[in-house]
């Protein structure tokens, strides 16, 4: 007999919420520091015609942690639903 615990699907979910949430972390952190350069060096980039290039960016990465945000709701939603029904007293 295996010592091994058997993932259920419950516990998949789990693991992926906490990868998502990790992903969620670091993309607003990031959406953060490219608003910060992009108010810095906003005139610079005007000049040279760069500006737009970065607006896009912006735009990607926050439509990306809009993304994460759903995917997150929606599986801790089916995480719940997924967890067992509590043990009826007798």
């Amino acid at each position: 007999m295996s010592d091994e615990h058997v993932k259920t699907p419950a516990d998949h979910i789990g693991d992926t919420l906490v990868q998502l949430k990790e992903m969620r972390h670091y993309a607003k952190n990031n959406v953060e520091t490219l608003t910060t350069a992009w108010l810095l060096y906003d005139g610079e980039l005007s000049k040279l015609k760069q500006a737009q290039r970065i607006a896009d960016l912006m735009d990607r990465q926050a439509q990306l942690h809009e993304a994460l945000e759903q995917a997150i709701a929606g599986l801790e939603e089916l995480q719940e639903k997924l967890k067992p029904e509590p043990a009826a007293d007798a």
